[in-house]
C-alpha cells in the first residue's frame, strides 16, 4: 500500500536528495517546514547550501501541477506540499512553535486521510518520541538502512591449507580460485589474517587484489620513525604508502593512530621519495562544545587552534628524527612541504600530485566528501581519517556521516581502500577511557 511520508525540515537539510528516497510512496512537505527552510536560504554553510537546493527543487515540481494536490516524481512517487486546516494552538502550546506546527500538519494529514498509512520522518529524536506519544509513526531518516557494525571494516579472516602459506612465501602471491567459497564476498584491496588450518598461530598477512592473496612486507624499517604495532596498522600503513591507491578511508576511535600513520605515510611519500609535490592537511571547522567565537590574526592565526593536532602530531615524527637531520614542522611549512587548510576554501581548487589528508571527516556530510573528491588531480592522493562515534556537526549520525558513506560506497573499487582500527595505542589511559566513558 502507498504510505504518506511527512517529512521534518531537518531531513531536507541533512540530504537535499531525499525526496526521491521514498520509492513510489506520498512525499509530504508541511508548508511550515518551507517556512524553516527560508532561514537558512543564505547561510553559507552545507546547510545553507542544501536548503537552497530543495527549494530549486520544489519550485521545478511546481512547474508540473498543483504542488499542494501532488505532482509526479521520477522514481514513480508523488511529491506534495501539506497544508494543515487546523490551527496549531488546538493541538499544542505555543513553545517549541514550528515543531509542533510540524507535527499538526502530520495529524491533519492523518486525520483527512486515516485509510493511508502515514510516517512521520524526522532526526530530531525528541520530536519523534512527541509524534509516538501521539499516536504517529515516527522514524529516523537513514537512507543506507545500517547499523556501525554492518559498514564494511576493510578486514577478515580465512583459514587456508598450510601448503597454501608456504606458497605464499616462496611464490609471493597464490590464486584465491584454490580456496573455493572462502573468500566469497570478499572486495578487491581486502586485507585478511591468513591463519594454517594444521597451526592455528601460524598466520600471515595478506592483501586480496581480487584475484590473488598477496602477503604484506613487514616494515623492518620505520616510516619516519612510526612502525605498526598491531595488525590492523600494519594493514593501514601499507595501503597508505601504496600509489596504487588513489583514496583511503580510516576509522578508529580516539588514539588507534589514524592522524599520526596517515602523517607519516604522507611525509614519506613527499620527503623521501618524492611521488608528490606537497603534504596538504585539512579538517572541517566544528568546535567541541561552546565555540570561543571569532579568533584575531590573519588566517594562519585563526587556524592554528584548528590544527593543533596536526602541529602535534608532526612535531612528534620530527622529534623522533631528529638524529637524522629531519627538519622542524616550521621548517617544513616555510618551505612548502606541508600545507594546512580550512576545508572551507578547498570548492573549486584543483590538487594535482599532492598526498591530501583530511582529518576529523566523519563531520563532513556525503556531498562534502564529493566535493573533496572531484577536487584531486593528477597522481594525487587523499586520505579520509576520523572516528564515527565523535561526531559534531548536528545532522549527521555514525552511519550517515561522509566519512562512512564513501567507505562504504568505494569498497569495490580498485583505487579505493578501507581500514578499520580497533585497538588504541596512545597509553594504556586513552584505550580504558576510549572503551569505558
Amino acid at each position: 500500500m502507498r504510505k504518506n511520508f511527512v517529512l521534518d525540515t531537518n531531513v531536507l537539510l541533512h540530504d537535499s536528495e531525499c525526496l526521491l528516497a521514498f520509492e513510489d510512496n506520498v512525499v509530504n512537505v508541511p508548508i511550515f517546514v518551507l517556512e524553516e527552510l527560508d532561514s537558512f536560504k543564505r547561510d553559507q554553510s552545507e546547510l545553507g547550501r542544501n536548503a537552497r537546493r530543495v527549494a530549486r527543487q520544489l519550485d521545478r515540481y511546481r512547474g508540473e501541477g498543483r504542488i499542494d494536490q501532488g505532482v509526479a516524481l521520477p522514481n514513480g512517487g508523488q511529491l506534495r506540499v501539506a497544508i494543515t486546516e487546523r490551527n496549531r494552538e488546538e493541538w499544542f502550546s505555543i513553545s517549541h512553535a514550528m515543531d509542533n506546527a510540524i507535527l499538526s500538519s502530520a495529524l491533519s494529514l492523518k486525520a483527512a486521510e486515516p485509510e493511508v498509512p502515514l510516517v512521520f520522518v524526522t532526526k530530531d529524536v525528541n520530536l519523534r518520541i512527541r509524534a509516538e506519544a501521539l499516536g504517529i509513526d515516527a522514524q529516523d531518516y537513514d537512507r543506507q538502512k545500517k547499523q556501525l557494525s554492518e559498514v564494511y571494516t576493510g578486514t577478515g579472516e580465512v583459514t587456508v591449507p598450510a601448503a597454501f602459506i608456504d606458497r605464499m612465501y616462496a611464490e609471493g602471491s597464490v590464486p584465491v580460485a584454490e580456496l573455493g567459497d572462502a573468500l566469497e564476498g570478499a572486495y578487491i584491496n581486502q586485507y585478511f589474517t591468513v591463519r594454517s588450518a594444521a597451526d592455528a598461530d601460524r598466520t600471515v598477512l595478506a592483501r586480496y587484489d581480487g584475484e590473488k592473496m598477496v602477503p604484506l612486507g613487514r616494515f623492518r624499517d620505520s616510516v619516519w620513525g612510526v612502525r605498526p604495532r598491531n595488525r590492523e596498522q600494519h594493514f593501514a600503513l601499507d595501503m597508505l604508502l601504496r600509489d596504487d591507491i588513489s583514496m583511503c578511508t580510516l576509522i578508529g576511535k580516539a588514539g588507534t593512530g589514524k592522524t599520526l600513520l596517515a602523517l607519516a605515510a604522507g611525509l614519506h611519500g613527499v620527503v623521501n621519495r618524492q611521488s608528490y609535490r606537497k603534504l596538504l592537511v585539512s579538517r572541517p571547522i566544528f568546535p567541541m562544545g561552546r565555540d570561543l567565537g571569532f579568533l584575531p590574526g590573519d588566517l594562519n592565526e585563526k587556524l592554528a587552534p584548528w590544527m593543533q593536532p596536526i602541529h602535534d602530531n608532526v612535531e612528534f615524527l620530527t622529534s623522533v628524527n631528529a638524529d637524522r637531520g629531519v627538519e622542524t614542522y616550521d621548517d617544513l611549512r616555510r618551505k612548502g612541504v606541508i600545507e594546512v587548510e580550512a576545508l572551507t576554501y578547498i570548492r573549486g581548487r584543483s590538487l594535482p600530485q599532492q598526498y591530501m589528508i583530511v582529518d576529523e571527516a566523519q563531520n563532513l556530510t556525503p556531498l562534502e566528501i564529493k566535493t573533496v573528491l572531484t577536487r584531486a588531480g593528477q597522481n594525487t592522493k587523499i586520505v579520509f581519517t576520523g572516528d564515527p562515534a565523535q561526531i559534531d556537526q548536528p545532522y549527521l549520525d555514525s552511519v550517515n556521516n561522509g566519512l562512512t558513506y564513501a567507505a562504504e560506497a568505494f569498497k569495490d573499487q580498485p583505487i579505493a581502500a578501507h581500514v578499520t582500527l580497533v585497538r588504541g595505542e596512545r597509553s594504556p589511559l586513552a584505550e580504558l577511557a576510549a572503551n569505558l566513558l
